[in-house]
């Protein structure tokens, strides 16, 4: 069964500004202790081909998972990863890939506003679709308001 899930945020700074927090591997030094005990680079630079050990927070259902960046497209500000081991894929998922796509507010004319949309895939084995309801944008939407908030305090 594959689905997707998706959430936007407007971010009160350029573009391009938001794309140099989310492409890189900064995002993982901000202080996102609410679901992470720790984020740790396991290979790469930041690029495509990069894995990050994730350490879940006690009692979020699973402790840990690697992640690997599999696309990080600066001309078009849109960055994919994909979990390869652990965490949500226990619970009989086949894929969970998550999209970050910045883009210049269209509603903005003054370039200084831009747009966060963050999606999920994921496609889960029909054996395990009652744990389609373990799938949701909250923690993707925790990230994004830490992240909203570092972008606006260095802003």
């Amino acid at each position: 069964m594959f689905g997707t899930l998706s959430e936007e945020a407007e971010v009160k700074v350029p573009a391009s500004k938001a794309w140099a927090l989310f492409s890189s591997l900064e995002l993982g030094n901000l202080p996102i202790g609410k679901i992470f005990e720790g984020i740790d680079i396991v290979e790469g630079d930041g690029g495509p081909g990069t894995i990050l050990k994730l350490t879940f927070k006690p009692g979020l259902g699973f402790s840990y998972c690697k992640e690997k960046f599999t696309k990080v497209d600066h001309a078009n500000m849109v960055k994919e990863s994909q979990v390869v081991e652990g965490g949500i894929l226990d619970f009989g998922l086949n894929l969970y890939r998550i999209r970050v796509e910045i883009k210049e507010n269209p509603k903005d004319g003054s370039g200084s506003t831009s747009v966060m949309k963050l999606t999920i895939e994921y496609d889960i084995k029909e054996d395990f679709a009652a744990n389609a309801s373990f799938i949701t944008t909250e923690p993707l939407l925790a990230i994004m308001n830490v992240a909203k908030e570092h972008l606006l305090k260095s802003n």
